[in-house]
């Protein structure tokens, strides 16, 4: 397998660096890391991406399972994941699957979501959810490859600032 071209946030100059400022910013909003790796993996799930589900694995946080990982594909009848959890697991298949239903984020979703978060979480789950899909439909277009960023000199830097974020945490 073969990429149609380099990564789109690699050729337009400083792309990646607000892909990467927007990403920190919602990662400030209080939503656990741990849900958020896990609404990707779903999103990226439902999208085929192939690159992101590779790297929920590759990069998992360390006090996350690969049980937990193995079953968000099926989240729903998982004994694995809090109330909490599973709003956002829920919110995150509504919004990426916006165009299957009439009403793409029923209020019945939304409000449970809204029961375990508050507005500036909510913000930042929704961001998340969206700003993943971006990274879906950037990668599965331009067809990249899982395992191959992995290998670049931009991932090593990526892991060392995520090594550094994750010590000062």
């Amino acid at each position: 397998m073969q990429a149609r071209m380099k990564q789109p946030v690699f050729v337009i100059p400083g792309a990646m660096d607000h892909m990467q400022a927007l990403g920190k910013a919602i990662e400030q909003s209080g939503v656990p890391k741990k849900t958020l790796d896990l609404v990707h993996l779903r999103s990226s799930q439902i999208n085929g991406c192939s690159v992101c589900v590779d790297m929920n694995f590759r990069f998992k946080a360390p006090d996350e399972t690969y049980e937990r990982l193995f079953a968000v594909a099926a989240w729903n009848d998982a004994p694995y994941f809090t109330d909490a959890e599973r709003a956002a697991l829920a919110l995150s298949e509504a919004v990426t699957r916006l165009s299957d239903r009439s009403d793409p984020v029923p209020d019945a979703i939304w409000n449970e979501a809204a029961r375990h978060y508050n507005e500036s979480q909510l913000a930042s789950l929704v961001l998340y959810i969206a700003m993943t899909n971006v990274w879906n439909r950037i990668n599965v277009t331009t067809r990249q490859v899982a395992g191959e960023w992995a290998k670049s000199d931009e991932a090593r830097q990526w892991r060392k600032e995520r090594e550094k974020q994750v010590a000062a945490d």
